[in-house]
């Protein structure tokens, strides 16, 4: 008769039938997240790109219309909105309030990519996010590489836009020659917070996502219609050139409204897009893309601190470098 004051032994984490073995690991013994193999759906990736689109539009809103207020323009005024947007687009002080709430933006965005990926801190947002170096060459050469490639890409894309038509006006270069607090605070957000928000959000969780998807889905079209069964490499394949394209797409055409009807800057966007994105499938991290495009936005940054002082025009009238450069800088999605 065995002792009733005897203590259980508790299961061991080498026993197969221990029901607590999955649940036991330690810390080495943890599989690190993939981030071609995301947690998170095309479902939750859409939403936050929705989301970041909507903040980056209605977040100015929040800011400009209490400054109207301010200014005298309340709801109750005659014609409310054209004065809204007339005071938008002369007023400078109006004007620097809008470029200053993508600030809130940018940072309300990187807050809903960390829940999605980590699962409210359930995982490790780095590696789900794919923030290293990929593995083929060291750190220090893929550094150099991805520096040399943000300014290949700058100076092709600033021909690109030169070639096919950059001197056509938008909205943009008023922006940026309104004031040189604007120009200053475009600069900031172009190198600071839009890489990281814009990678983050289309090469992080977008292509995660949708190469996942992509490869099941397509499988199973492709197999249905053919009546073959794909193996695991051609449907990873077939989900790597699906979230290509796709990535492409969304991040090209949510451009489109910004920089119509300049073709040679939707063009150059669309060519910096396709880059990164390829480069995060072949590299299978996000860590290179971030650096390509904060070399590119931080060289556009640069230029665009220091022309007003090289400036040979007349104050008046805009710098060709700015046209180009503020078409160029992507700081909105």
């Amino acid at each position: 008769m065995s002792d009733p004051n005897e203590a259980i032994p508790l299961p061991s984490l080498e026993d197969p039938d221990s029901l607590y073995r999955d649940q036991l690991l330690t810390r080495g013994q943890i599989p690190s997240p993939d981030p071609d193999n995301p947690a998170w759906g095309v479902g939750g990736a859409l939403l936050v790109w929705f989301v970041s689109i909507f903040l980056v539009v209605f977040m100015p809103l929040v800011f400009l219309i209490p400054f109207a207020s301010h200014r005298g323009i309340s709801f109750a005024v005659p014609n409310y909105l054209p004065a809204l947007v007339e005071l938008a687009t002369n007023d400078k002080t109006a004007v620097l309030l809008q470029i200053v709430a993508l600030f809130p933006a940018h940072l309300i965005t990187l807050l809903l990519v960390w829940v999605l990926v980590t699962r409210f801190g359930r995982q490790s947002f780095w590696s789900a996010i794919g923030w290293e170096w990929p593995p083929q060459f060291p750190w220090s050469l893929e550094i150099a590489l991805s520096v040399l490639l943000g300014i290949v890409l700058f100076g092709i894309g600033t021909v690109m836009a030169r070639l096919l038509g950059a001197e056509k006006p938008t909205q943009l270069e008023q922006i940026i020659n309104s004031s040189l607090a604007a120009r200053y605070a475009i600069s900031f957000l172009a190198v600071f917070t839009a890489p990281f928000a814009e990678e983050f959000v289309y090469r992080g969780v977008l292509y995660s996502a949708l190469r996942k998807t992509a490869g099941v889905y397509g499988g199973l079209l492709l197999g249905f219609v053919f009546g073959v069964r794909l193996d695991r490499k051609t449907q990873d394949g077939l989900g790597v050139s699906g979230a290509i394209v796709l990535v492409l797409v969304l991040f090209t055409v949510i451009h489109v409204p910004q920089y119509w009807p300049n073709l040679g800057v939707i063009a150059a966007v669309a060519l910096l897009s396709i880059v990164l994105t390829l480069v995060r499938a072949f590299s299978g991290r996000l860590l290179p893309c971030i650096v390509i495009h904060l070399v590119f936005n931080g060289i556009q940054a640069a230029i665009l601190v220091l022309e007003p002082y090289s400036r040979v025009l007349p104050p008046t009238q805009p710098a060709p470098a700015a046209s180009i450069l503020l078409y160029l800088a992507g700081f909105t999605f």
